[in-house]
């Protein structure tokens, strides 16, 4: 009976108790909104490379190689000779290998140079291949491959030449001017630092570096050939060229890399190989695994996700306060409301739940309407959060915390609707005393 007249009351007061509804709907769906992104970005943030087992550089710090391999940021203090490569290629346990060289930029965002390799292995988010906007992965040595934001912000498609220069400040008088790299390819926005890189061949990088190389060991697994050979090479690499096949920059051996990406056969090897690696003694290395990294220096961060979580929590306080400033300017306009109940027999302890009902309906009301709109919100904006920010929604967005958050904003409902409910309680006692006398 008592929420039957908690109704009937709001809705005579449906213009106040409809904006009252709509501010506290706004305040929650703006708390489990920030809870939803806050959890789904701690969790595309240990994404950010995925389907990589082991990284291998120089011992150099596990954060110094993180950073320096998969965001771009810093370069590795020593590189990796090709002889622990090719050690690493011929392991059992291991599938396949991404080389990275780093130490170049291309006004002002960094240059990779790598194998096709990366292009076919390298995965982010929820195991999500690389793929192309246009254009292909490398067709020659001096092909190059640029991120979404490059080609956005510099206005580049396939087919346009770039320079590259040594270094890693913004503005350099060191260019490659020799060695333009011609864009075969622009990779489809991903969200991540990839998109902030440019690719070149390991092949090409070094040309740039130090001239075209003609030795025996510059092609693996090929022996010189004749000058018939030579010449039959050349027009097979001229059909490929003009048929836009793939370049087999793998079996180019460069001198050293910066990192090594490794896919492994079975990943509960990854553990015994890094121990391996990281004990071997014919070169110093470090392994480290890029999940178990990202989540350390997650927790470097993890402040700034309190701070917006407690940000929210103060809005929805807020908006809770707002509900009890309606209640107890609505109380001179219930008098005679409360004068009525009084006279049918309803104690003021009676009075003090009806207000504390209606506040309690107005939350849970604006509590299911906060779910259904921020689900409706999530789902429509998936595919722009995951192709603009990198932040890739997961099921289900509505875990225990938000379970938690709803039952902490009814309790905060509850003791901020004790103050018009204590005074509707003095108005009752006010009213039984005037009946009597």
């Amino acid at each position: 009976m008592l929420s039957t007249i908690a109704i009937e009351s709001l809705k005579r007061r449906k213009t106040t108790a409809i904006l009252t509804l709509l501010s506290i709907t706004i305040s929650i769906s703006l708390l489990l909104c920030v809870d939803i992104i806050r959890t789904q970005v701690k969790t595309s943030f240990t994404r950010t490379v995925s389907g990589v087992d082991l990284i291998v550089g120089a011992p150099s710090g596990q954060l110094n190689l993180l950073l320096s391999s998969v965001f771009n940021i810093g370069t590795p203090t020593k590189g990796i000779e090709y002889k622990s490569i090719a050690a690493l290629q011929s392991n059992k346990q291991v599938s396949w290998l991404i080389p990275l060289s780093l130490g170049d930029t291309h006004r002002g965002f960094r240059v990779v140079g790598t194998t096709n390799s990366f292009f076919d292995h390298f995965k982010y988010g929820d195991m999500q291949s690389l793929e192309m906007a246009a254009g292909s992965a490398f067709t020659q040595p001096l092909s190059t491959v640029v991120g979404a934001d490059i080609a956005k912000s510099l206005g580049y498609k396939v087919g346009d030449k770039i320079i590259i220069s040594h270094g890693l400040g913004s503005v350099s008088f060191n260019n490659h001017d020799d060695h333009p790299f011609t864009i075969s390819g622009i990779v489809k926005k991903t969200g991540t630092p990839v998109d902030k890189a440019v690719y070149v061949t390991l092949q090409g990088l070094e040309e740039a570096h130090t001239g075209p190389k003609h030795s025996p060991t510059s092609m693996l697994g090929r022996k010189p050939a004749d000058k018939a050979n030579e010449h039959e090479h050349e027009h097979e690499h001229d059909e490929q060229t003009e048929e836009h096949a793939a370049y087999h920059s793998e079996a180019f051996t460069p001198e050293s890399v910066s990192v090594v990406m490794l896919g492994l056969k079975h990943r509960v090897t990854a553990l015994q190989l890094q121990y391996q690696i990281n004990q071997s003694k014919k070169e110093p290395l470090m392994a480290i695994l890029p999940g178990m990294a990202l989540a350390e220096l997650w927790q470097i961060m993890g402040n700034v996700e309190s701070l917006l979580l407690g940000l929210s929590g103060l809005i929805v306080i807020c908006a809770l306060i707002g509900l009890a400033t309606m209640l107890l300017a609505t109380m001179r306009e219930r008098y005679q409301e409360i004068a009525v109940l009084r006279t049918i027999g309803a104690g003021p302890f009676t009075l003090l739940l009806l207000i504390q009902i209606e506040a309690m309906l107005l939350t849970i009301v604006s509590a299911a309407l906060s779910f259904g709109l921020v689900a409706g919100l999530m789902s429509a904006l998936k595919p722009w959060l995951s192709s603009t920010y990198g932040l890739f929604l997961s099921s289900p967005l509505f875990g225990q915390s938000s379970v938690i958050i709803i039952l902490l904003i009814l309790g905060c409902t509850y003791l901020i609707s004790l103050f018009p409910a204590v005074a509707a309680y003095r108005r009752g006692l006010h009213a039984g005393l005037n009946a009597n006398s």
